[in-house]
Order: structure tokens, then sequence, then C-alpha cells
């Protein structure tokens, strides 16, 4: 195990019981993504990794087919990427990132695992399924926005931020930072 397959199992598993709380007709449910259904969500989440390790000479096999089942989807994806996640030498395996010199194990760790937290939520609230983040997965969100700076509002990535209620707790003003109304 490394710390970023370490880091990717601990967001897998709350999202694995969102996915397996998603009724058979809701994942055509839209999401907070504005166009998305769930199942986009998913499709996306699972893509966005599959292209990323791709582009880095790494191959995780056939694409699980999201549509036919999405929760085997996620189960098969997750455990190609943990068993390639778990390798030191792919993830210390550096490249010229989008933020500079970077390796495989950091960009998957701030980018790919923050967006399962995320979308996490997203999914979750299409369908009305329990959407709470931990405190310490609002400090990785918070961290992450932070880190991405005005690149998180690029195309594709996040909407601008929207204003949260005044009596807003903390998860509605993390969220609303990415666009999302809690």
């Amino acid at each position: 195990m490394t710390t970023t397959s370490t880091q990717y199992e601990n967001a897998s598993r709350p999202l694995l019981a969102v996915l397996e709380a998603v009724p058979r007709d809701g994942w055509d449910n839209a999401s907070p993504c504005a166009g998305w259904s769930a199942r986009d969500v998913l499709a996306h989440v699972i893509e966005t990794q599959r292209d990323f390790l791709a582009g880095r000479g790494i191959e995780l096999g056939p694409a699980p087919d999201v549509a036919a089942d999405p929760v085997a989807a996620w189960r098969d994806h997750a455990e190609r990427v943990t068993a390639v996640i778990s390798d030191d030498r792919v993830v210390d395996t550096g490249y010229d990132g989008f933020f500079g010199p970077t390796t495989v194990g950091a960009t998957f760790d701030q980018a790919y695992v923050w967006d399962m937290l995320v979308h996490r939520w997203d999914i979750a609230r299409s369908v009305g399924a329990d959407a709470r983040l931990s405190d310490a997965e609002l400090d990785r969100i918070e961290a992450g926005a932070d880190s991405f700076g005005e690149a998180l509002y690029m195309e594709g990535i996040c909407r601008r931020g929207v204003e949260p209620p005044e009596d807003a707790g903390r998860a509605a003003r993390v969220l609303a930072r990415l666009g999302r109304s809690a």
C-alpha cells in the first residue's frame, strides 16, 4: 500500500456506500452538475481517472460498463486503480503537470481523490441519500479548492462559486465555493 492508495480507498469506501444506496431508477436523476445525471457523474469519475492513468502509460484494461451496472462498474474500476496506485514505482513517477513538475501519486491524491469526495456529494444529492461530509473531508475539499486557485473554475472543473445562505453551515459554505447549493 502507498499513501495514495490509502487515501483512494478512504474516499472509495464512502463513495461505494452512496452508490449502493442509489435506487435502480435513481441513476438517471439530475445531479447538481448541470446537465449530468447521477450515472453521468459516476462515468465522469471513472473516465477521468482512466484517462489520467492512460496518459501516463498505465492501462487498466477494458472500461467497466457504467450504463449496465454502475455499482459493479465502480467496484471493478476501484479495484484496478487501487492495484495500480499501490505500487510505489507508479505513484513516484514524475511528469510535467498543469501546475508544474509533479508525480502520478501527488496528482491522483490532489485531484482525483478530491473529485471523488465532491462527486460523492453530487450523487447522494441527486437521489436524496446521505450527503454528509466529515470535517476531515471538508478540510480536504477546501485545501483542494485552494490549491487549484482560479483553475478551479476552468471549463469542466467547477462552476463559479455561489453565495451561500447567511446561516449556512460549513458544508454549505465549502460546496458553495464549488458552485453547489447545499
